[in-house]
């Protein structure tokens, strides 16, 4: 059940072992996804990693959000954003299979890319490279440093859209690679890797006293009559929005309360089924400070995931942190990490069964089970565990 770090080659040695006085160790991270817009699993990481680390995270823009043209400070971590490639929307997008276009579309991302790692002091052949973004896979890989590695937290070509040309990108980062970190054992089958290549699995992780603190109840919940509130605490754009409603429609006595951003504008508004049930409530995003007042105060706890290929290998923090709060937890079998949680949620293999278990999830009293479960899985754990593997494997590339 305790998805651990698991490396088939060699033992963690404990921090900081192969740290020599004054070794300032630079991290330039390519991200998918924006510091500020989305608390992940990278975030986390990274404001975990010892003092004489100094780190640039190099972020994508997206329209209609706020971009970090100029860097800023996120405790120890820069934050920058580059207009590197992406994946565009219509007939326009296919322009970008031509390598030319490509390559001129990009330029600009290229430069600033540069500009900006040459200004905050993380050139040279000593930093490492770190990339969860594959769009930023090409200038990534031509940069010189002492190690390159990949944080392989999705199936990213598994993404609706995907350009033909990313899965290019992907085996070109790999074949330059030294180290994978993996967020499940489905992910790290996928990825097909050489027996050489060294691989980590690295799963996701909570804060465990964010969410296990006793909070208040937050404005805005659904309190008092009504039945029992059950939540959803996370990115709405992988829900199964069809066993939701049958979730719902079920049973009308409870509160169905969903939580999180939804990365497709309009999403709330195109839920005609949802928003036809009078018991569905949709918050939108809430800060991360606030959302462990929502989360406790779930009757029960869902994940009614799809079990798409992309989902199936994921590792959902969502879990983690519904473990740390104590709530029950009722959750459709669509990941290894859901699977594995047996022990301390309730799991269903079919929708039927999904919408059947809710009056026996809502009384599952496993509470300090969960969170043992929970306290097991803490980004400190994760943070020093990726911290070591990084440390030692650049310093063999140095000998």
């Amino acid at each position: 059940m305790d998805q651990q770090p698991k490396s088939g080659k060699h033992q963690q040695p404990k921090s900081g072992e192969n740290q020599q006085p004054g070794d300032m160790r630079r991290l330039v991270w390519f991200s998918e996804v924006q510091w500020d817009f989305l608390s992940t699993r990278k975030q986390r990481l990274l404001a975990r990693f010892p003092e004489h680390w100094t780190i640039l995270f190099i972020e994508p823009f997206a329209l209609g959000r706020r971009n970090h043209w100029l860097p800023v400070r996120r405790g120890r971590v820069w934050v920058v954003s580059v207009p590197f490639l992406k994946r565009v929307p219509f007939q326009i997008g296919r322009l970008l299979d031509v390598p030319a276009i490509r390559m001129l579309a990009g330029l600009p991302g290229l430069l600033l890319m540069h500009f900006w790692i040459s200004v905050l002091g993380f050139g040279g052949r000593q930093r490492i490279i770190g990339l969860s973004n594959l769009y930023s896979a090409g200038p990534a890989s031509r940069l010189q440093c002492s190690l390159r590695f990949y944080d392989a937290n999705d199936d990213h070509l598994a993404f609706p859209g995907t350009p033909s040309w990313l899965s290019p990108e992907l085996k070109r980062w790999l074949g330059c690679s030294q180290l994978v970190f993996s967020v499940s054992r489905t992910m790290t089958k996928r990825l097909q890797l050489p027996s050489e290549m060294r691989v980590v699995e690295l799963g996701n992780g909570v804060e465990f006293s964010h969410f296990a603190a006793i909070r208040a109840l937050v404005p805005g919940l659904p309190a008092g009559a009504g039945g029992p509130v059950l939540g959803y605490a996370g990115a709405m754009d992988w829900l199964d929005i069809a066993l939701l409603v049958r979730t719902a429609a079920a049973w009308p006595d409870c509160r169905i309360v969903l939580v999180g951003p939804a990365y497709e504008r309009g999403w709330w508004e195109r839920q005609d089924k949802l928003r036809a049930l009078g018991n569905v409530t949709y918050a939108g995003l809430v800060g991360y400070a606030e959302l462990p007042g929502w989360v406790q105060h779930f009757d029960l706890a869902l994940l009614p995931l799809e079990r798409s290929p992309l989902k199936r290998a994921s590792n959902p923090n969502k879990l983690y942190e519904y473990a740390a709060a104590g709530v029950p937890v009722l959750a459709i079998n669509y990941c290894d990490a859901v699977d594995d949680a047996r022990g301390v949620v309730m799991v269903a293999e079919t929708e039927d069964e999904f919408v059947s278990m809710v009056p026996q999830a809502l009384g599952d009293n496993r509470r300090e089970l969960r969170q043992e479960f929970a306290r097991r899985h803490s980004w400190d754990a994760l943070a020093a565990a990726m911290v070591n593997e990084l440390e030692r494997t650049s310093g063999e590339g140095r000998l």
